[in-house]
């Protein structure tokens, strides 16, 4: 006899949207659900979707939960209902239709798809070559986050010589995101040239814990300052993403203070602690987009640098 799959419909704005399996146990060992997974980003989309729209996005999904392998799906699927916004964007050898996430409804939509995680593109339609911000990826190479700690600290203090707004998160893994707001105003070739540039003057100021080096085994416990998310079609974890680690962790912004907390940890928040941060603290990114400025003036001072050494 066949089995008949369980079903929840929730209200997400105008529209109704199905959780097929609502107590699939996506986090086993937290007895986290879809239903749960669900929910938590219908509830966390005011926060989140101003860091979404206009993106494509690569989901990273589990269907049989975070224990089991999952995988990274970019092209969108035929069988999306019409009102899923979606963008074609070119490729190596041709071109890939990516879902874009609008709204809430499209964010619970995947959430049901057991996507952990929405990965998105540092630019959005319709200016697809243009980033709107700037990543450097800080990912320790051993167990001490106090070294990504301050290395995001050198980061702050050398953006704010150079007059250019910084902002932190957490990973929601193991690392920091320190991001900087553009303005569409430079291609992704030029703004990854300055985030280079920029990663080369702080590794340098302590190269025994910093290193640009891409090869893990040379690395020899440094922070790994990653500026190749910086490129066409490169992706990154936004802010209250959750991640498909135990406990799921979510990607938070943080005030920059909060670095000199010994108990941060760059997987301390979940999706069940979230909204208690939230409510205590507010949200040290609700500003970001308002402080966007162009990197034409930074990358004529480090091209006029490089030219007299």
């Amino acid at each position: 006899m066949a089995v008949r799959e369980m079903q929840d419909v929730i209200r997400i704005g105008r529209r109704a949207v199905t959780i097929t399996n609502p107590d699939k146990a996506i986090f086993p060992h937290d007895g986290i659900t879809k239903r749960e997974l669900v929910e938590y980003y219908r509830r966390i989309a005011p926060h989140m979707l101003p860091h979404l729209r206009g993106r494509p996005i690569a989901m990273e999904r589990y269907p049989d939960g975070i224990d089991q392998p999952g995988f990274f799906q970019k092209a969108a699927a035929s069988y999306y209902p019409d009102w899923i916004r979606t963008v074609t964007v070119r490729k190596v050898g041709g071109t890939v239709r990516h879902l874009v996430c609008d709204d809430a409804v499209t964010l619970g939509y995947i959430a049901n798809l057991a996507c952990v995680t929405p990965h998105i593109w540092l630019s959005r339609v319709p200016k697809i070559d243009y980033p709107d911000q700037l990543v450097f990826d800080l990912d320790p190479s051993g167990d001490s986050f106090e070294l990504v700690k301050t290395t995001a600290q050198a980061f702050k203090q050398l953006l704010d010589q150079l007059h250019i707004p910084a902002y932190v998160k957490t990973t929601g893994s193991r690392g920091l995101h320190v991001a900087v707001p553009l303005r569409r105003d430079l291609r992704f070739d030029a703004v990854r040239a300055v985030a280079r540039q920029l990663a080369e003057m702080v590794v340098s100021e302590a190269p025994g814990e910093r290193t640009l080096e891409l090869r893990k085994a040379l690395r020899r416990g440094r922070v790994f300052v990653d500026t190749n998310r910086n490129a066409y079609a490169q992706t990154v974890a936004p802010v209250y993403a959750v991640r498909a680690r135990p406990g799921a962790p979510v990607s938070i912004p943080l005030e920059w203070q909060e670095l000199s907390d010994r108990a941060l940890r760059p997987n301390g928040v979940t999706i069940r602690t979230i909204e208690g941060r939230l409510t205590a603290a507010g949200d040290p990114w609700a500003g970001f987009w308002r402080r966007a400025v162009s990197l034409n003036r930074v990358a004529r001072e480090l091209q006029g640098q490089h030219a007299t050494r």
